[in-house]
């Protein structure tokens, strides 16, 4: 049976294995077929396909897009993308824009509450093209400001914390556009994890599928069976395309492997069926 993974992150963006290491690691955890999903941007991929080649595994180019709807940050995935498309790229340039000027503001609330040097101490953690709150969170890790990652984001980068900014991303149209106008296919990422009512989430479902969006990721990593009978209702339901992916960050988040996921449900149709 192929294994699908079609959720992964790299050092391109927040996760902790270069493109190639994360090629590796796939190929040993006996995944086929890997999507390199990194946040707002796709310059991982190159990368990642040289090292796919010879090793029987299957990249698909992928994107993780950061979207503001409903007040609620939304995750937008992009499969199967030309990534030299113009239009994807200069919308994703925006958003690593906006990414940089938020950063700095992180900085310097994190300033005010006396913490000093966190966007340069950031900055050592992440790629050139994208910096994010992960790796604040690793710079107040490593200055003992903070235990664990998890504990960062508790305490310093959440709403009402010292280091909190609101998310400003790409609307759900914007997304979507992009991803179709690349020749991908958009996928509503890890949809329970949102903590809508099962009203709103109904609606971003709708909106959704009427811009274009074909798919929602039924199975992802850290989801419990229930949801997964959930999910798979309401693909069937909206008649979208099931995904799955594991959102592999790193390693050391052993709760989260690569492939390490349930079976799509037959009774949904798979995002791959016409690939």
């Amino acid at each position: 049976m192929t294994c699908y993974d079609l959720h992964s992150h790299s050092t391109a963006s927040d996760g902790s294995l270069s493109p190639s290491q994360l090629m590796t690691r796939a190929v040993e955890q006996g995944v086929d077929v890997l999507a390199l999903t990194d946040h707002d941007g796709t310059e991982g991929i190159e990368a990642a396909k040289q090292a796919a080649q010879g090793t029987g595994l299957t990249l698909i180019n992928g994107v993780e897009i950061s979207v503001t709807w409903g007040g609620t940050t939304v995750h937008i995935i992009g499969l199967n993308v030309d990534c030299q498309h113009s239009t994807l790229q200069q919308g994703l340039a925006g958003i690593r824009s906006y990414r940089k000027a938020r950063a700095v503001k992180i900085a310097e609330r994190l300033e005010k509450s006396g913490i000093t040097g966190a966007y340069e101490g950031a900055g050592q953690y992440a790629s050139p093209v994208m910096l994010g709150r992960v790796h604040f969170a690793k710079f107040l890790v490593d200055k003992g400001h903070a235990k664990s990652i998890n504990e960062v984001f508790k305490h310093y980068l959440v709403k009402n914390k010292p280091g909190y900014v609101t998310g400003e991303w790409a609307t759900l149209a914007q997304a979507v556009s992009w991803i179709n106008a690349a020749g991908g296919q958009a996928v509503i990422a890890h949809p329970k994890r949102y903590k809508m009512t099962a009203t709103k989430l109904k609606r971003l479902i709708t909106e959704f599928k009427a811009l274009g969006g074909v798919g929602i990721e039924v199975v992802s990593g850290r989801q419990h069976p229930e949801e997964i009978k959930i999910l798979s209702k309401l693909a069937n339901d909206f008649e979208l395309l099931a995904s799955c992916g594991s959102d592999f960050h790193s390693p050391e988040n052993n709760w989260v492997e690569l492939g390490r996921l349930p079976p799509l449900p037959a009774s949904v149709k798979p995002v791959w069926q016409a690939w």
